[in-house]
């Protein structure tokens, strides 16, 4: 029996693991991933660690990782004990504009072909995966009312869009009725920390748990990459698309900047005799606003080793220079409400918004075994 704790997603009453298994890496259509028995294994092992949580989308691996993660699901019996995150935005019909967007008609035509492929009556948790930049704001949060109300989804979640429109979005439900955003699911690492810029406090103020992406920074973090021992050069996916010229956003990875960061990360490990990987996936669940973090993996042991990355507290003094050397850049006007500038506005003096036991944290104990 697994001793794995729970959270609310958001200001939402849903429980969720604090780590949710990413199957993108189910199928390997992709031309990377694991093949069914797998991919099977990753699941049982998932399951056995206590995890509830699967991420999912329409389009990963052509439509495999819904199915495979449906039929594990069934074969299991295990679909009330499960939350499924699924996603829509994305077009696999190219020439017809209709076959993807943020829109109704693709909302609709999407979360039935997820219903099929999961082989499932509704989704837990239904993501817009990436905001369009035209369907307005009001459709999209009509439309994932409306389908809260047939009964074909529960909760409501947001990907990669600006606050602006998460905010814009929440404050639309509120007013108007309409199921709210439960989750917003963005890419946070100790590498990447531009979330903080405006998405953690968003996250606190409006109940959307965050849900972070790639926390190990497209494997950045994973402990393959160690500059005491020339870490830095290698063959791996990262090197591969960083070297072709032709990197996409998100891969360019491999800078003086980042490299410090493992370098620094590496040196923590070791000071703590802990896996990397575990001890940024340690660092990452912390931070504000934080749900849960969405791992992957190919091999049953990457897994196991992952779901044992809170068993431990990074110690103080580890932790000040984890955050000091990742510190992201604060541009306009994100440099106005850093500690050093508020200080003229307080009076050198602490300010907070609430005493610390304003909000304590409700903890229910697991019962003693009798």
């Amino acid at each position: 029996m697994s001793n794995a704790s729970y959270h609310l997603l958001g200001r939402s009453g849903l429980r969720v693991s604090p780590f949710s298994l990413g199957t993108m890496t189910f199928g390997t259509e992709w031309g990377w991933g694991t093949e069914r028995d797998i991919a099977k294994n990753l699941f049982d092992v998932y399951l056995e660690h206590g995890g509830n949580f699967f991420d999912t989308a329409d389009m990963y691996t052509n439509g495999t990782s819904e199915i495979w993660t449906g039929e594990f699901i069934a074969d299991r019996g295990v679909r009330d004990r499960v939350v499924i995150a699924t996603k829509y935005s994305y077009n696999a019909e190219p020439g017809n504009p209709n076959a993807g967007g943020n829109h109704r008609k693709n909302l609709m035509r999407a979360l039935e072909g997820s219903l099929k492929r999961l082989n499932t009556d509704y989704i837990d948790l239904y993501y817009l995966h990436t905001w369009d930049r035209v369907t307005p704001v009001e459709e999209v949060m009509r439309t994932m009312d409306d389908a809260v109300r047939a009964g074909k989804i529960r909760y409501v979640g947001l990907s990669d869009t600006p606050a602006w429109y998460a905010a814009k979005a929440q404050t639309l439900a509120q007013w108007r009725g309409y199921e709210p955003v439960a989750a917003m699911q963005l890419e946070y690492s100790m590498i990447e920390r531009n979330a903080e810029l405006e998405f953690s406090d968003l996250a606190a103020e409006s109940g959307m748990g965050l849900v972070a992406w790639s926390p190990l920074a497209m494997g950045l973090l994973s402990g393959k990459y160690k500059p005491s021992q020339g870490g830095q050069f290698g063959d791996g996916r990262l090197q591969t698309t960083s070297g072709s010229g032709h990197a996409a956003p998100g891969f360019d990875k491999l800078t003086a900047r980042n490299f410090a960061i493992v370098a620094e990360l590496e040196r923590v490990a070791q000071d703590i005799d802990r896996p990397m990987a575990q001890v940024a996936l340690n660092w990452l669940y912390h931070r504000k606003g934080m749900s849960s973090v969405i791992v992957g993996a190919t091999k049953p042991e990457q897994l196991q080793q992952t779901m044992r990355s809170l068993e431990f507290t990074i110690p103080a003094e580890q932790l000040a220079r984890l955050n000091a050397i990742s510190e992201p850049a604060r541009p306009f006007p994100y440099y106005m409400f850093a500690d050093n500038h508020q200080h003229r506005i307080h009076g050198n003096v602490p300010v907070n918004s609430q005493p610390a036991a304003f909000a304590p944290v409700t903890h229910i104990p697991v019962a003693a075994a009798e």
